[in-house]
């Protein structure tokens, strides 16, 4: 922990700070003490409980993510609160635990819309790399029905899902463009030069054509 508090820069907890994230350290910096630590389960379990958004940071980077049950990953769902701790908790623990299809499944379903912006993500993941037995008209549907209202991080999730559908299913790629032109999500979302707008029909076309370039 003392070492976290002088990784900690002021500037950078600033700039964190606009996006939600409490916690100055220098993701660089952290990844590099992760390693020097290399896997500690229990030292991970330790970090998280502290509560502190770096101590979890580093928590996700050192633990055995085949090590959590079902019930402690729900749990640590739950009390992740900040968008970076929470987005390495579903990127680099969950996706990779055995109960990640269980949780996928109840997470969508959760009424706490963080909650349910997991599942979306383990959602998205499947679409990509594992779309058997996945309801894609079906998700399409409630994409189209629920989107538009959705608190932000979870329409940024269905947003992203939305894409992913586009993108890796040519048979629905022309209702996944519709539905994006029609909704307008993320239309207006502010994008580095260089980079792809989060708009779905954008994104969609951009992806599809890099593909097809390559």
């Amino acid at each position: 922990m003392a070492e976290l508090a002088e990784l900690a820069d002021p500037k950078i907890r600033e700039v964190n700070e606009r996006h939600g994230d409490d916690h100055g350290v220098n993701l660089g910096k952290l990844r590099a003490l992760a390693k020097r630590l290399k896997t500690q389960q229990e030292l991970a379990c330790r970090l998280w409980e502290t509560d502190d958004t770096a101590a979890r940071l580093l928590a996700l980077l050192i633990c055995r993510p085949k090590a959590f049950d079902r019930d402690q990953l729900d749990g640590m769902v739950r009390e992740a609160r900040t968008p970076k701790v929470h987005d390495w908790l579903v990127n680099y623990v969950v996706k990779k635990n055995p109960h990640a299809e269980e949780l996928c499944v109840a997470w969508t379903a959760d009424p706490d819309p963080v909650v349910a912006s997991a599942g979306w993500a383990l959602t998205t993941e499947r679409v990509a790399k594992k779309p058997e037995g996945l309801d894609l008209a079906g998700l399409l549907d409630v994409v189209e029905a629920e989107m538009k209202d959705a608190p932000d991080r979870l329409q940024w999730a269905m947003n992203h899902c939305l894409a992913q559908i586009g993108i890796e299913h040519p048979e629905f790629r022309s209702r996944a463009i519709g539905i994006g032109e029609r909704l307008e999500v993320l239309k207006d979302y502010p994008t580095s030069p260089g980079c792809t707008s989060p708009f779905a029909p954008v994104w969609i076309n951009e992806m599809v054509r890099r593909q097809q370039a390559g």
